[in-house]
């Protein structure tokens, strides 16, 4: 039979066992919601990132280039009002600041350029003038950002969107239009008319780059066509 004191160690040695195994679940449990909490965190951030590079692929692969250029126009733009406010020329402001090596590496690719050569086609036309509508451009950058926030996800519509017809032009952005149509219409009165039509001309043509053919040939050689063409309409030809 065991006497008091040993009975005493037992329990002591029993209640240091248990605290030992105590300690060491709470130990093993918080390192459980760490590792648990460590797991939404990467989770978290993992979709942060999907979102992040799906987006960048909905851009147009020239986004960050074309950024770029709109935030160095909108820097521009604040240097030239800050020396309208100060009275000074931007031009001048802005010579100062360039060296001789730029300067004269834009005169080399100012000079590589290729000239307008004048009207060649009405696509070519289309295509010039597409260019320089989209270089006057000036966008709204905070404009831009609002109306990402506000439109969330439907900002990068997918086949699953419906937000057609949802936009509303500001009045500024009617009045810009209006504006640049009027200009468009007022530069092209000054253009010269084409030539109408002749409903009465004869026909001796297939399809139009026939005609154009025909008519240069005419230009050179009728005069000396002009009496077998004759003939051959009255049907005296030999």
């Amino acid at each position: 039979m065991a006497s008091p004191v040993e009975e005493t160690h037992a329990a002591a040695d029993d209640e240091q066992t248990e605290s030992l195994a105590s300690q060491k679940r709470e130990e093993r449990l918080r390192k459980f919601r760490e590792l648990h909490f460590k797991r939404n965190e990467a989770r978290k951030l993992n979709h942060q990132e999907v979102v992040e590079e799906d987006k960048r692929l909905k851009l147009p692969s020239n986004w960050e280039a074309k950024k770029a250029r709109l935030e160095w126009e909108l820097s521009e733009d604040e240097k030239k009002k800050e020396c309208a406010a100060r009275g000074e020329d931007y031009n001048r402001v802005k010579l100062l600041e360039i060296t001789a090596d730029d300067a004269e590496r834009w005169e080399r690719k100012k000079k590589k350029k290729n000239p307008d050569t004048g009207f060649a086609g009405y696509a070519e036309a289309q295509f010039r003038q597409y260019q320089r509508l989209t270089k006057q451009i000036r966008p709204n950058l905070e404009s831009y950002e609002k109306l990402r926030e506000e439109s969330g996800e439907d900002f990068y519509p997918t086949s699953n969107s419906l937000i057609h017809g949802t936009h509303v032009p500001t009045k500024d952005g009617i009045d810009r239009m209006v504006e640049d149509v009027e200009k468009q219409i007022e530069k092209r009165a000054k253009y010269s008319r084409r030539r109408a039509y002749n409903d009465d001309a004869d026909i001796d043509y297939i399809n139009e780059r026939n005609a154009k053919f025909n008519k240069k040939a005419e230009r050179f050689y009728g005069k000396y066509t002009a009496e077998i063409k004759q003939n051959l309409e009255r049907g005296t030809a030999v």
